[in-house]
């Protein structure tokens, strides 16, 4: 930026002289004169008549004047909006979530961040399809989205968060309610209650992994449609333990034969040119999850 040199140019126009504004601005007469002919070497211009008696600006130097007192006005603007973004007094993160970590995660975490950085403003969108949440992220309509890995889009640059069981549900009077895990057959000859949605694209990987065909019986666009299928006992589903938690329908919880679970993330188009604001959420979201008690809720070996 050259606000020293404009800083310098509207001093010597305001008093008249190289010497004056020295003193006023802290400089010698020669880091004054020498500033000002930079500037007039860079615009191609002479801005001042030097004379014995101080300097007078050039009629080139009246023209350019307001011009140069916008300029550095602008550019002071700018390094005071800096300043409150290194120090996190202003800006704003755009944050992508699907159900259950708006539900579950995000409340403590907004709480927690507001605390600490009570200028910056959080705004939060509920998507629930992960390829929507994606694109979205790397057209830069979002600074920052939970996801689940892997991510379709491998530019991003996702932190693994924590592991999310996943558990297959039945009424409470299934035959299987008790058991104590549920069998690989169980997942291809009981009926299947699937929710679709990129969010559970997972369940149809693992089925494809072990070479499962499920019997489906219904397919739904809702979370809690689908739970309170299952707790008429039309057939079973599979949830991950966070989207469980405090379910409006009392279900049994088995834990598949064939261990599994998902990988609960958070992703940003670059760490390397994310804001500052976004840099620390991150760092937020990061210091919960370490803190939280819950095991499946800690972050992942692989973190």
């Amino acid at each position: 930026m050259n606000s020293s040199k404009y800083e310098a140019f509207l001093k010597v126009a305001e008093v008249g002289s190289f010497k004056g504004a020295a003193e006023e601005l802290g400089y010698t007469q020669a880091g004054i004169s020498y500033m000002i002919a930079a500037l007039e070497k860079e615009m191609g211009v002479v801005l001042f008549a030097r004379e014995r008696t101080g300097a007078t600006l050039t009629p080139d130097g009246r023209a350019i004047l307001p011009l140069v007192q916008n300029v550095h006005n602008t550019e002071r603007s700018l390094q005071t909006r800096l300043n409150e973004m290194h120090h996190l007094d202003s800006g704003t993160v755009r944050i992508a979530a699907f159900a259950s970590v708006a539900i579950h995660w995000l409340p403590a975490i907004v709480r927690k961040f507001s605390e600490k950085h009570p200028k910056i403003d959080l705004q939060i969108s509920c998507i629930e399809d992960q390829s929507e949440a994606e694109e979205r992220l790397m057209s830069g309509d979002f600074d920052c989205a939970f996801l689940v890995l892997p991510a379709a889009h491998d530019q991003l640059s996702c932190i693994p968060l924590a592991q999310d069981p996943i558990y297959a549900v039945v009424a409470h009077d299934h035959p299987l309610a008790k058991a104590p895990l549920f069998p690989t057959e169980a997942l291809q000859n009981e009926p299947y209650i699937k929710v679709r949605g990129s969010a559970h694209s997972e369940f149809d990987a693992l089925f494809e992994r072990h070479g499962v065909r499920p019997h489906t019986r219904f397919v739904l666009d809702n979370d809690f449609a689908a739970m309170g299928m299952v707790s008429e006992g039309l057939g079973f589903s599979l949830f991950a333990k966070l989207m469980l938690r405090d379910a409006p329908f009392d279900l049994a919880r088995i834990e598949p034969e064939i261990p599994t679970h998902r990988e609960l993330a958070i992703g940003v188009r670059s760490h390397d040119t994310a804001s500052i604001a976004t840099k620390a959420f991150l760092e937020c979201v990061r210091d919960w999850v370490d803190a939280q008690e819950d095991p499946s809720v800690r972050p992942s070996k692989e973190r």
